[in-house]
């Protein structure tokens, strides 16, 4: 019978519902309208590095660097829209086709409900039963949903290879509330496109399923956003966190708050990491405001 189930589920991987899709390959080149002035982050390193343009309804939703060698997601990167930060909690968990086979069109779908999942699925990212028995940690999105307005933008941020394992204290408490604090900021000041991207350091930390090492635990979290068109208007208390600002948190079950930083020291911190090159640089030429563009009549 266990047999039977997986055949099914491996004609449904090669014939099911299109829910949604996305490309896998060695560069963000379709999707880089979620990347300001349509440039990725460097100097970000892993050992089998996808890079997942993320489609829902037939339309590019945002990107992700994928680790699969450590079934993590390294960042997801996304345009934010105002929104009044309500989840959608109605929504089944995906996964990426594609990261079990090249030859799959990249129609991300849902994890079967059986139970009984297909072991190239489990061999090239993090499923479901990951999570069962670590008990400490909860899934924790990269491109939130409370940063995302339209439904199908929201739902298509529910797929594992935009989560990663966050401490569930740490995500319910101190990053949820930056998020709110992100989303309120950006809504209230921000008066153009809002590029976000948000990720992780490794800690050497893993969840393990029996003997096998199945999932890297992220050390920290991290997060920048760039907003070159903004309220130049606003408080001063604000106004210095654009047109880009960021933060850092460490995942772990005490000390778990977040610091809010410049961006230039998030890039210095983060150079200081396990995986990370001298040449980290999250925006292109750090994110520079609309009117240092505008020529001087």
């Amino acid at each position: 019978m266990a047999l039977c189930k997986v055949f099914i589920f491996r004609l449904l991987l090669l014939t099911g519902l299109r829910l949604a899709g996305g490309t896998v390959s060695d560069s963000f080149k379709e999707c880089s309208q979620f990347f300001y002035m349509h440039t990725a982050p460097t100097g970000i390193r892993g050992g089998n590095l996808k890079r997942i343009c993320q489609r829902y309804g037939d339309k590019l939703r945002y990107a992700t660097l994928y680790d699969s060698s450590r079934r993590l997601a390294l960042y997801s990167a996304y345009t934010f829209k105002k929104s009044d930060g309500q989840r959608r909690m109605d929504t089944p968990w995906m996964y990426e086709p594609q990261l079990v086979s090249a030859d799959e069109s990249g129609n991300m779908r849902v994890l079967p409900s059986s139970g009984e999942t297909d072991q190239l699925l489990e061999e090239s990212q993090a499923v479901l039963a990951d999570y069962v028995d670590a008990v400490e940690y909860e899934r924790g999105p990269l491109n939130p949903d409370q940063h995302q307005a339209d439904n199908q933008d929201k739902a298509a941020t529910y797929t594992l290879t935009n989560v990663v394992p966050q401490i569930t204290d740490f995500l319910e408490g101190p990053w949820t509330t930056y998020i709110d604090m992100v989303r309120r900021r950006l809504n209230n000041f921000c008066r153009g496109a809002a590029y976000v991207v948000t990720g992780v350091t490794v800690s050497g930390l893993t969840i393990r399923k029996g003997r096998d090492e199945r999932m890297a635990v992220p050390k920290h979290l991290w997060s920048a956003y760039c907003c070159p068109r903004f309220d130049r208007n606003s408080p001063y208390e604000v106004r210095y966190m654009f047109p880009t600002y960021a933060a850092y948190a460490l995942n772990e079950i005490v000390g778990h708050s977040v610091t809010e930083v410049p961006l230039k020291a998030l890039e210095t911190f983060l150079k200081n990491q396990t995986d990370m090159d001298k040449s980290v640089s999250i925006f292109f030429k750090d994110c520079v405001s609309e009117n240092k563009h505008t020529k001087r009549k």
